[in-house]
């Protein structure tokens, strides 16, 4: 899951960012609504958390642009004001989701999988495949019943594979889906994940490598 983080309070946003690459996700920051409408207009992310009160361009103004561009990414606005009145505007302008501050990590985590969800084709809570496992709400992993330990970028990258089906995904596209815009695009961090994952996967090899293509389970 690609995420932008929209808030004017550096240590908050930084932390928020920390917390959800632990649960997987590929995290960008920006620090002002004008930063975030740039960035938003190049990345298709599929949840930007959006402070209400930015600087340079408000946050309300923000979501308004998403949504005369049509864009297809989720909005859940965060603010320090809780009133229903407040709820109902951030609504109103086009908002999926509305969480006050201060609110709780787990909250957050859970209501941004939840908008994430909306955009998204109904997918099976646990992804199966084989004797292969996979749960996203618990971040466990099994095969053969024996529990994968798992690092966050494979465990991320097993998920979109399999929710991928048989469908091809390059090198380019798990790049943009399960890193954030600090990857060097020419890296060969997505092959050496892939790599480590079939080594804690086993055998009989569960990841097709497709030439001049890609992968898919």
């Amino acid at each position: 899951m690609r995420v932008l983080v929209v808030e004017d309070q550096p240590d908050l946003a930084d932390s928020v960012a920390r917390v959800l690459r632990r649960e997987g996700m590929a995290v960008d920051v920006a620090y002002d609504g004008g930063s975030a409408l740039e960035r938003a207009t190049v990345v298709p992310y599929d949840v930007i958390v959006l402070d209400r009160d930015l600087p340079v361009v408000h946050g309300d103004d923000v979501c308004r642009t998403l949504v005369s561009q049509r864009s297809l990414s989720r909005v859940l606005m965060l603010t320090a004001s809780g009133t229903i009145a407040n709820r109902v505007e951030g609504l109103g302008i086009g908002a999926d989701d509305y969480l006050p501050k201060p609110f709780a990590y787990a909250e957050l985590v859970a209501r941004i999988r939840a908008v994430a969800r909306r955009s998204q084709p109904p997918a099976p809570p646990v992804l199966e495949h084989g004797d292969l496992r996979l749960d996203p709400a618990q971040r466990t992993a099994t095969r053969a019943g024996a529990r994968l330990n798992l690092s966050p970028k494979e465990f991320a990258v097993l998920e979109y594979l399999l929710t991928c089906g048989s469908r091809v995904v390059s090198a380019e596209e798990l790049l943009d889906r399960v890193w954030d815009e600090a990857t060097d695009p020419f890296t060969t961090t997505v092959k050496a994940t892939v790599n480590r994952l079939r080594t804690k996967l086993g055998d009989p090899p569960l990841i097709e490598t497709v030439p001049r293509a890609g992968y898919r389970i």
